[in-house]
């Protein structure tokens, strides 16, 4: 037997982690060199749906149409629940609304990404992906919109009591949450066609461009990608999303004087439980597997 490819290790990684994964792979450059696992399948974005959400935002903040210093006051009272952010918190908050984009991306901040989609509008979501060709991702609503679903689905009162039931792994849930028909939904080829154009600086000024990226490299969850690359000199720019049986995440790797490696990676568990440790790690090995087949130095690096 020969050496098993990239592709057929990832897959081993899947099953032995008891998910089903999709992934995609890509150098930043303008080379055709990918690695896909099913990588053109429809899957679920669940929080993942926050960096286009981000992208448009930073579309509005270049045309003016959004003051990124303006101060908003947000109650966690009214906003949606969440375990992070202003949604954990229990007094009304002042903040600016680049600071609400950045919650909303670094600790993946349920009640700062509904404010901010109620500023920029699914609409203007929408016409930025149609202008990148990212035909097959699409956002249908907020996080808010999917706890209704999840509570309508479940036949239950409340968020907390729709989680709860998803976590029964003695029942089996059909909900709108998990069907890519139905909610919002991607592609992992699209996603790392996205992540590459904005690498590119084909999708937003220098000033946003750049504002993205430091961003992403700030996202304070160790546990999926960056577990793959926990060395100082490497940059890992991500967007995670969770959700019941789902665990995604999709990221940028910068190894220092190498082209930078866009990764997407979507599960589905067998299992339901609210932590699995086994398929985070399941995700960041199989980009681990796939950033290091894709890995070249730039021409004019030392060596290069």
């Amino acid at each position: 037997m020969g050496e098993r490819t990239a592709v057929d290790r990832i897959r081993a990684v899947f099953a032995d982690a008891g998910c089903t994964g999709w992934l995609h792979a890509r150098r930043c450059d303008d080379s055709a060199a990918e690695i896909s696992v099913d990588g053109r399948a429809r899957v679920v974005t669940a929080s993942v749906y926050k960096l286009p959400l981000f992208v448009a935002f930073c579309r509005f903040v270049e045309t003016g149409r959004i003051d990124p210093l303006a101060q908003l006051t947000v109650d966690p009272a009214d906003c949606t629940p969440g375990p992070t952010g202003i949604a954990a918190l229990l007094d009304p908050v002042t903040l600016s609304r680049r600071d609400l984009a950045k919650s909303m991306m670094t600790v993946s901040d349920n009640a700062a990404a509904d404010v901010l989609l109620g500023e920029v509008g699914l609409a203007a979501v929408d016409d930025l992906l149609t202008e990148v060709g990212l035909t097959e991702t699409r956002v249908v609503g907020g996080t808010a919109d999917v706890h209704h679903s999840l509570v309508r689905d479940t036949d239950t009162h409340t968020t907390a009591e729709a989680f709860a039931a998803l976590a029964d792994n003695d029942a089996a849930w059909s909900v709108s949450a998990y069907d890519p028909a139905y909610a919002s939904a991607t592609t992992p080829e699209e996603m790392t066609r996205f992540l590459g154009a904005v690498w590119a600086g084909t999708v937003l000024s220098t000033e946003q461009t750049e504002f993205v990226q430091s961003v992403m490299r700030q996202q304070i969850w160790p546990h999926r990608i960056a577990a793959a690359f926990p060395h100082r000199s490497v940059s890992v720019a991500g967007k995670t999303g969770t959700i019941g049986a789902i665990r995604n995440e999709v990221a940028v790797v910068e190894f220092p004087e190498e082209h930078p490696v866009a990764v997407a990676v979507f599960t589905r568990a067998a299992r339901a439980n609210p932590h699995l440790p086994v398929v985070d790690a399941a995700i960041a090995e199989a980009a681990r597997i796939a950033v290091t087949e894709l890995r070249r130095p730039l021409l004019n690096s030392p060596g290069g």
